[in-house]
């Protein structure tokens, strides 16, 4: 069981109550999601807890949140095809994250970093010309290779198939 810890402008977005009695989840299972404002667009930035991998959603509607764990699935699994990751490695994710519980957010050090990621999505995303002309993938990739104080590794990717790896053994 996955658990994904939502800002409270997300929770107020989602139109959802959190849940209140949730069981830990697996190392691969614990996220975190804000709500983003990029060009009058409505975006999430899901960050993962322990490696501080993070993907983004851009330009989301109404019945997109609505429907926020399937979205998260689909990127999240598409970010995973971008990064080359091998396919035991994503197979361990799909089952780690059938099912998907909303909480809210606990770890004051993971809404640090999401706001440092946010900040460079922004400049980046100006830097670009808007989010309209902005190459979500590569803005993926490049936030995942920003260095990060609070892990162990400095890059998100590298802390991500590190516990891959540790999950694989």
């Amino acid at each position: 069981m996955a658990i994904i810890r939502c800002t409270q402008k997300l929770l107020s977005e989602l139109k959802a109550k959190p849940s209140e009695s949730i069981q830990e989840p697996s190392e691969l299972s614990s996220w975190h999601a804000n709500l983003l404002r990029i060009d009058r667009r409505k975006c999430v930035l899901f960050t993962h807890d322990t490696t501080l991998y993070s993907f983004f959603v851009p330009r989301l509607k109404k019945p997109d949140f609505g429907n926020i764990r399937e979205v998260f699935r689909q990127k999240f699994f598409k970010a995973l095809i971008a990064e080359d990751i091998p396919q035991k490695h994503i197979e361990i994710f799909l089952k780690a994250n059938r099912e998907i519980r909303i909480s809210k957010t606990n770890n004051r050090s993971v809404l640090g970093s999401m706001t440092d990621l946010s900040f460079q999505l922004k400049y980046k995303i100006a830097y670009e010309g808007g989010i309209e002309n902005a190459d979500i993938p590569k803005l993926i990739h490049d936030i995942n290779r920003i260095p990060m104080s609070a892990i162990e590794e400095i890059y998100s990717i590298y802390a991500l198939k590190k516990l891959f790896e540790q999950l694989n053994r």
